[in-house]
Formats: C-alpha cells, structure tokens, sequence
C-alpha cells in the first residue's frame, strides 16, 4: 500500500510541476497517465482478492 501512496504523490507532483512551469506540459501528461496506471493498478488488485479455503 506504500508503493500506491508514493506513486500517487509522485503523479500530484509531476502533474502540479507541469501546471505551473511554462512549457512542461509533458509533466503534466506523465503525472496523469502514471495517475491513471496506478488506479489500474489498484482495481485489479481489489477485483483479485483470493478467498481463504473453508
């Protein structure tokens, strides 16, 4: 769960830096689809919880 947190602050980060320097719109580009990897990321996660035998 560490690992998500970081690469959500990772994307905030790279997206604000990208909003804010004139002609870095390529930051904002990455941070988005790192954003957008990571929720992927975690919907499979979710969707794959494996059940304990009974």
């Amino acid at each position: 769960m560490v690992f998500v947190l970081v690469v959500v602050i990772a994307a905030l980060i790279l997206g604000i830096v990208g909003i804010l320097v004139h002609g870095l719109f390529s930051l904002l580009v990455i941070g988005v689809i790192l954003l957008i990897a990571d929720l992927a990321f975690l919907a499979v996660r979710a969707t794959r919880r494996e059940r304990p035998l009974r």
